[in-house]
């Protein structure tokens, strides 16, 4: 397989005042095309922080994050901008829709950030919702969506430009197990169908168990974890 992202020696600090907080440290890693790996790890290790680092919503301490090729660090924050709308799906735990704007407006934001015409913008929208079951949604606001509607929303506006990687941070930390499920298959799907790639953190071993590589954080590096067989 050929690999989308290749991480070397990645380290992140934080400054608490004088003191500084190292939360990752010459950290690796590989992501081939196509490829579903999971994160685990305990709360506070810098999860969050290495998917933020991986979307380029934060910039490293130190090291590399090669995207297909691509320093992405070396380039100029409007440079980002454009490479996190382009290439780069975010799922997170809580949703971030916009409360003001209707699911398919919500869906619809990524390609008119992009300059896509508002029809061409709003027929994509409108696709991507059917393909996760919400068409009969569309005109509804996240107050009047459940919480499992509300992530596939979430999830709807992370695909529908097509990204070629979808991070989720703990993308279903929030539902009950039936509609948990619900979304993880709607993961799977969006790989399978679409070759998307998946870089997922969570503390749901089903979740976990659908993952091609399991890496556990601490001590700010990753390492290799068996995968677990989940009934």
């Amino acid at each position: 397989m050929q690999t989308l992202i290749n991480v070397e020696g990645l380290s992140k600090a934080f400054h608490d005042g004088p003191r500084v907080v190292p939360v990752l440290s010459r950290l690796d890693l590989e992501v081939d095309h196509g490829e579903k790996v999971v994160i685990v790890g305990e709360s506070g290790v810098g999860k969050s922080t290495l998917l933020h680092i991986l979307g380029a919503l934060e910039r490293p301490t130190g090291g590399q994050v090669i995207f297909d090729g691509m320093d992405v660090f070396a380039a100029a924050d409007r440079a980002l901008a454009v490479f996190r709308n382009r290439e780069i799906g975010f799922v997170f735990q809580f949703h971030h829709l916009l409360s003001d704007f209707s699911a398919l407006e919500n869906v619809m934001m990524p390609a008119l950030i992009q300059g896509v015409g508002w029809e061409e913008a709003r027929r994509g929208a409108a696709a991507v919702l059917e393909r996760v079951g919400l068409s009969a949604r569309m005109s509804h606001r996240p107050g009047e969506l459940s919480g499992g509607e509300q992530q596939r929303v979430a999830v709807a506006r992370a695909v529908v430009l097509r990204p070629r990687l979808i991070l989720a941070d703990e993308p279903t930390g929030n539902l009950d197990r039936a509609t948990g499920d619900g979304i993880h298959n709607l993961l799977l799907d969006l790989n399978r169908d679409h070759g998307i790639t998946l870089v997922m953190v969570t503390h749901n071993e089903r979740l976990a168990a659908i993952a091609d590589r399991r890496l556990r954080l601490g001590g700010g590096c990753l390492h290799a974890e068996p995968q677990p067989s989940i009934a």
